[in-house]
């Protein structure tokens, strides 16, 4: 019994020292792979943004978000500038950089991206200067080379004007080929809403614009603009247009899609000149006398608004109308009833 006891209190013998060195070989490999791994070797060549060419690395950056583009440059020294060649800038006051919002959704009402619809004004000027000042801050910055798309979808007031122009030249001097202001307030109501001048961007030969769409602004059309001659989509909603409106879409002739949308300021919607690339027409909430329009490829038509008569001249590719006169008398024409 006494040596059952002994044997139980022995303690393990150690290794033999030969044995730690075979151990240490083991764990050292196992490191060694464990960082080949990490690194990529084990799989193949390690691979760094820094041996892709000059030229491809802001292509890549420009697949991310503009938030997550900024933050890049914290990365390393030698990203510290490719987000500022960044293709599309969007900027979204309700939301957050790059957000996806719906306009109309009443989610975001304070400009913080809560739900808190008790905001005073106050709070509201603070966050909008912010945003200001971060829009201001990206585009002296940024190399205003290669924009795809500008937006800005803030409420803005009528003294936020000299930003709202900085804006629009910088957007006009980038060649920017899609265009997006959205300025409506609605933390409280306003009587008058920011001008955007549309002979800034011909000023500046954007000939380049693709797509424009405009909402809670005025506008002073005129048929001395000319320079929206590749502009294949217009949308407007709720702009205060003053001036030949009929006379700036007549030269607008690669135009094919137009949207109007509680609009004021057109009388008659009248086009004189042939718009042979048109094939979608939306006229909703518009307080117009009549609608005569020639587009050879038009293919579908919304009306949306009190009885006016509707004249669509040589309309031979028209698809469907839907026609919805006060008080809301829906009607869908096919196309041999044209």
């Amino acid at each position: 019994m006494a040596g059952a006891g002994e044997d139980e209190a022995a303690p393990p013998p150690h290794p033999p020292s030969l044995d730690r060195q075979p151990m240490e070989e083991a764990l050292a490999a196992a490191k060694r792979r464990r960082s080949e791994h990490y690194h990529g070797v084990a799989d193949g060549p390690s691979f760094r943004m820094e041996d892709l060419p000059a030229e491809v690395q802001p292509v890549i950056i420009s697949l991310l978000p503009l938030k997550e583009a900024v933050r890049t440059s914290i990365v390393s020294r030698s990203w510290r500038m490719l987000w500022r060649f960044h293709c599309d800038l969007c900027f979204n006051e309700r939301g957050d950089v790059d957000s996806n919002t719906d306009d109309n959704s009443a989610d975001q009402v304070n400009g913080t991206g809560t739900n808190d619809q008790s905001t005073n004004q106050c709070g509201t000027k603070i966050t909008r200067a912010k945003f200001i000042e971060t829009v201001n801050s990206v585009i002296q910055q940024h190399s205003g080379v290669g924009i795809n798309k500008f937006s800005i979808k803030c409420g803005l007031l009528i003294e936020d004007s000299e930003h709202l122009d900085r804006w629009i030249e910088f957007a006009a001097s980038s060649k920017a080929k899609t265009i997006d202001f959205d300025l409506k307030i609605f933390d409280y109501p306003v009587e008058e809403v920011p001008h955007f001048p549309l002979e800034a961007l011909d000023a500046q030969g954007s000939s380049l614009v693709q797509s424009l769409s405009l909402a809670s602004v005025s506008i002073k059309p005129s048929s001395g603009i000319c320079r929206f001659t590749i502009l294949r989509r217009l949308v407007l909603k709720s702009v205060q247009i003053f001036g030949d409106f009929p006379g700036l879409l007549a030269n607008c002739s690669r135009l094919e899609d137009l949207e109007i949308i509680r609009c004021s300021g057109v009388d008659d919607f009248i086009v004189p000149n042939r718009l042979d690339k048109l094939q979608n027409l939306l006229i909703a909430g518009t307080d117009v006398q009549m609608v005569v329009i020639h587009a050879a490829d038009l293919a579908h038509f919304e009306y949306e608004g009190r009885l006016i008569p509707i004249v669509l001249h040589g309309c031979s590719k028209l698809e469907k109308a839907t026609i919805a006169f006060d008080p809301l008398i829906l009607m869908h024409w096919p196309m041999h009833s044209i």
